[in-house]
């Protein structure tokens, strides 16, 4: 299309379509790319706020001629989700439950609803939709019908194909129905009716007669077949389901509007045996043996590569300990209506293989927490082999084909054979062995024109290799792009052209997803890299230590997974739970930085640094960190979007809040001169808002109060005698500007505690800051200096190996994680990052053997800081909790949405609030009156405090604290901590009246600093 019709078709949409229409830079770069090794620019974005408004959307671009792209999560591995087209998401509106059928077990649904949302719908049914794939937290169930998606559930529950029963369709020319099994006379009727749909059905007819044989012999009898067409369900003997025969279609035939699904009961109760092998390929082996005996529910496998990638990454080390001895492993889940049913079927099996529970290459657990352990270490496998160690990228393009599973062992040899000839060394081989499916990623190398001709001929080849087997090229996945060239090698030329004609009955103008399954790109084409890439290499501040010093690698880590858009649990991603927005997840950041690389002449983004789009993107990104550590490659998009800002302002002038927020540690010591004074101008009517709007802070967010003494302060009063730094009773307690200024009673309390443990505490003398504030809004020059005063005044401690005690979670991760990325070769900051310890750490594996931690005994809801979870980890409090005798309740409900500066500058109130209220606040106004709510860090408390719960919260530092000095009540306990008292309204208009000249002088200093 040219650029006139582009802005035609986007003007009739905008006009037409109940909807969110972006044709902007920023959408179309943040859609360029699925989870796939390829990569188109669309044309635009569609995000229809119903589904008769996709419906419109799509006959709209048909007027226009325009190509249309249907897409769920986004997840595809083929390439069927990237294409130079109008791109129409279902997932922000069009997510309804829209009835369910208990008796019958079905349910209709929108295309757009999430399968784990849609499953906890279910479940006060007790039903569930049984394929479950991976990817099941952020997976559309339009996504899984367009991809025919599986699963390990499938070997109890089937391909998705086998769960649907009908599917409401509209094709691009305009027929809309509602199309499922069709019976001759029903075929008849709808023939003799004549029009569009009519010749549809004569069009089917006319296939599924005239190619019945090749179809009847053409079609490998396994499990596993998801490559091709489903022509197989036009067959007499399947009902001639056209319902059927869509699924798996990649949406290139037609777009689906509504699914009626069948359902499956959720399974009262499981168990899981694990077996260990020397090897993978002698697991595959027994995996005949194993079906013979019994019908698992699920029978999955992994291999000793796997294993080895995650005890380098230390990731899902807990997963590895519960596995038993071996190098290859195999998983057999059982589902029943009793444990002793259940128990039974795994111990029968054991003495059919004349195996030992005992033995140590067997593991049985019918503990469901143990189970999700085990099974963790599956299911992860996309990320842990994403991103190896070894800082080689691996690739998708053969990681998911099936064979017979009696014939998996022979297979996965002559597989690894293929792989030594063309020299990818030593993949990761696991997957779905209980129905022959094998799940890889290649080292291929997608940068060079030799690198990408020898992946193009492996491919060939394992596709010859993988049809001798009589296997699929897809065993779950798709053809997409990947595979739509090499599908006359598995089906034959006949079959394939059978395949065309019934894209040329749905779609005779090639204008649904075209270049996938029919008269696909090459394999080699489009690709997210290729031998044309030409990124630039760009200086950067952070010095990326874990991504070969390079920025571009460092947003590379992204591979599509998707997780970012999950809905629950963990950190990962607040904005996009916000917003459900694409371009506000992870993900979509990511695509947008890459764009911005302008490695390929189409680049979404042309402007690099200055990018207003990638700015925007960034903008609601909270810099939480979760990504850091619930991103399977541990995407950080907090300090990929500190780099961006550094350059996208350099030499130019910034946002008001970047001098005011940026800046607090400044404006915090600035305060020493009056706190009383700077609190009552901070609250003061009139002069208030006009600060607020100054300092680029939002008016419904009120100042935090500064203490009247500061922690520093008290210290000094102390008049206490610095100890010896080498006495290795001493540490040093890190005075960080949130405890400092706003709440010194955290640092007063970890005083008490520390002593009560035997240490000697000590407390710079001198000024310190981690620049955290100067980090997050990307003064990273201005935090570089900062670091290096601090590590000046530090230098004895650092020298004396003193441990350096962190209270507030935000700031003892910097020092901890980016202050060495920032001064990569500085050795004292490496010095630093290694004495730094958590309070709870220093209590728990540091303190004396005789030392216990004051009885608490009761209960306390906790919201752990996303640094901390993401970059500290919360084992050891949690221990220091257990000891307490805290009956701990730690949320899993994902970020606060305060997160530092963000949630107080001006535009990012209702996104704050937004992702506080779904899973924080309800939860601590739910908590039990007499409970405590601990919350380490200063933005969670403020966020707890101002949101409307009546509660307080209190550091664990507090807690002890007051625990120790007998002083905790018995009622109210969230009003413990001493935060100074907002001034009051006679003082604040006191202050109005008198500060016409403290408000000039501030805006004087705040310009100077600036």
């Amino acid at each position: 299309m040219t650029s006139g019709d582009t802005a035609g078709l986007a003007a009739a949409l905008r006009a037409e379509v109940d909807g969110e229409i972006r044709f902007d830079a920023g959408s179309r770069g943040a859609y360029a790319t699925d989870g796939s090794n390829y990569r188109q620019v669309p044309l635009g974005v569609v995000v229809p706020r119903t589904v008769e408004a996709g419906a419109r959307a799509v006959s709209v671009c048909a007027r226009f001629g325009a190509p249309v792209l249907s897409r769920g999560g986004g997840t595809s591995l083929a390439g069927q989700c990237t294409n130079t087209a109008v791109v129409i998401d279902w997932t922000k509106y069009c997510d309804a439950l829209i009835s369910v059928d208990p008796e019958r077990r079905t349910c209709v649904v929108e295309p757009g609803i999430v399968l784990d949302a849609l499953n906890r719908e279910l479940a006060r049914h007790k039903l569930q939709f049984g394929p479950k794939p991976s990817t099941h937290s952020h997976c559309a169930l339009g996504g899984m019908i367009g991809n025919n998606s599986c699963g390990a559930s499938a070997q109890a529950y089937g391909k998705t194909v086998d769960n649907v029963r009908r599917l409401e369709i509209l094709t691009y020319d305009g027929q809309r129905a509602w199309v499922g099994p069709t019976p001759p006379d029903e075929r008849a009727r709808i023939v003799s009716a004549g029009g569009r749909l009519a010749a549809i059905y004569a069009g089917l007819d006319r296939i599924a007669t005239e190619y019945l044989a090749d179809i009847r012999h053409g079609y490998p009898k396994i499990p596993r077949r998801v490559s091709g067409y489903n022509l197989d369900s036009l067959l007499p003997e399947n009902g001639f389901d056209v319902a059927k025969a869509l699924v798996g279609s990649e949406g290139t035939l037609v777009t689906v509007l509504r699914a009626e699904l069948d359902l499956v009961p959720v399974p009262p109760y499981q168990s899981l045996l694990v077996l260990g092998y020397d090897d993978i390929c002698a697991a595959a082996d027994d995996v005949p043996s194993l079906l013979e005996h019994c019908s698992p529910t699920q029978l999955e496998a992994l291999d000793g590569r796997m294993a080895q990638l995650m005890r380098e990454e230390g990731a899902y080390l807990d997963s590895l300990d519960v596995l038993p001895e071996g190098d290859g492993w195999l998983m057999v889940q059982y589902s029943g209506d009793s444990q002793e049913d259940v128990d039974e079927q795994a111990h029968a099996l054991l003495r059919a293989l004349d195996r030992d529970e005992k033995s140590p290459r067997v593991a049985f657990s019918d503990d469901p927490e143990r189970e999700q352990k085990m099974l963790r270490a599956r299911e992860a496998g996309l990320g842990v082999t994403a991103r190896p160690p070894d800082d080689r990228e691996t690739w998708e393009g053969w990681e998911d084909s099936a064979v017979p599973p009696e014939r998996l062992g022979d297979y996965l040899r002559d597989l690894k054979a293929l792989f030594e000839e063309f020299d990818y060394d030593h993949p990761s081989l696991y997957g779905h062995f209980g129905q022959g499916c094998v799940h890889t990623r290649i080292p291929f190398n997608l940068r060079t024109a030799e690198g990408v001709a020898h992946f193009s001929r492996f491919v060939e080849r394992a596709a010859d290799l993988v049809s001798s087997y009589g296997g699929s090229l897809s065993g779950e996945h798709g053809d997409g792009q990947a595979r739509g060239e090499l599908l006359t090698r598995m089906f034959g030329e006949r079959l394939v052209t059978a395949f065309g004609e019934l894209k040329d009955l749905f779609d005779p103008d090639d204008r649904m997803n075209p270049g996938k399954i029919v008269r696909p790109h090459p394999v080699d084409g489009q690709l997210r890299l290729g031998s044309t890439w030409r990124p630039g290499t760009p200086a950067t501040h952070f010095g990326f230590p874990e991504d070969d010093h390079s920025f571009n690698r460092a947003v590379m880590r992204c591979v599509g997974i998707g997780n970012c858009r999950s809905h629950s649990g963990g950190v990962m991603c607040p904005s996009y739970r916000a917003t459900r927005e694409e371009e506000h997840s992870t993900r979509g950041r990511a695509r947008l930085l890459f764009e911005m690389l302008n490695g390929h002449a189409d680049s979404a983004i042309q402007d690099g640094w200055r990018s207003t789009a990638v700015r925007d993107a960034l903008d609601l990104c909270l810099a939480c960190k979760g990504c850091k550590s619930d991103c399977p490659t541990g995407v950080d998009m907090a300090t990929l979007k500190a780099e961006f800002l550094s350059h996208h302002y350099a030499g130019r002038p910034r946002p008001a809040a970047h001098y005011a927020l940026g800046r607090l540690p400044l404006w915090a010591r600035l305060s020493r001169l009056a706190p009383a004074l700077v609190n009552s101008a901070l609250h003061a009517p009139g002069l208030a808002r006009a600060g607020k709007l100054l300092a680029g802070v939002d008016q419904a967010r009120s100042a935090p109060v500064f203490a009247e003494e500061s922690f520093t302060q008290w210290w000094r009063a102390q008049d206490r005698e610095q100890p010896d730094p080498a006495d290795p009773r001493t540490v040093l307690l890190w005075p960080d500007t949130f405890t400092t200024y706003f709440h010194p009673a955290i640092g007063r309390a970890a005083v008490r505690v520390l002593e009560d443990a035997g240490f000697r505490v000590a407390v710079p003398t001198e000024p310190v800051c981690c620049g955290l504030t100067w980090i997050s809004t990307g003064q990273l020059d201005a935090a570089e200096r900062v670091l290096r005063r601090t590590l000046d005044v530090l230098a004895p401690w650092l020298e004396a190996g003193t441990p350096v005690i962190g209270l507030e979670p935000s700031c003892t991760a910097v020092l901890r994680s980016d202050a060495p990325e920032l001064l990569p070769a500085d050795q004292d900051v490496a010095r630093l990052a290694g004495q730094v310890r958590t309070l709870a750490e220093q209590l728990v594996h540091h303190a004396p053997e005789d030392w216990r931690p004051p009885r608490l005994a009761r209960q306390a809801t906790v919201q752990t800081h996303c640094h901390q979870h993401a970059v500290l980890e919360s084992d050891a409090d949690r221990e220091l909790m257990r000891r307490a005798h805290l009956d701990a309740d730690v949320l899993d409900e994902g970020c606060c949405g305060l997160a530092g500066n963000f949630g107080f500058e001006r535009g990012h109130h209702e996104v704050s609030m937004a992702v506080a209220e779904q899973g924080v606040l309800p939860a601590v106004r739910g908590a039990a009156p007499d409970s405590l709510v601990l919350a380490d860090g200063f933005s969670c408390r403020t966020q707890i405090e101002e949101g409307g719960t009546g509660r307080r919260a209190v550091h664990l530092a507090e807690a002890l604290a007051f625990a120790l000095d007998g002083n905790l009540p018995s009622e109210h306990p969230e009003r413990l901590a001493d935060r100074p008292p907002q001034p009051s309204r006679r003082a604040r208009w006191a202050t109005t009246a008198a500060l016409p000249a403290g408000a000039a002088l501030g805006l004087w200093l705040l310009r100077r600093r600036a």
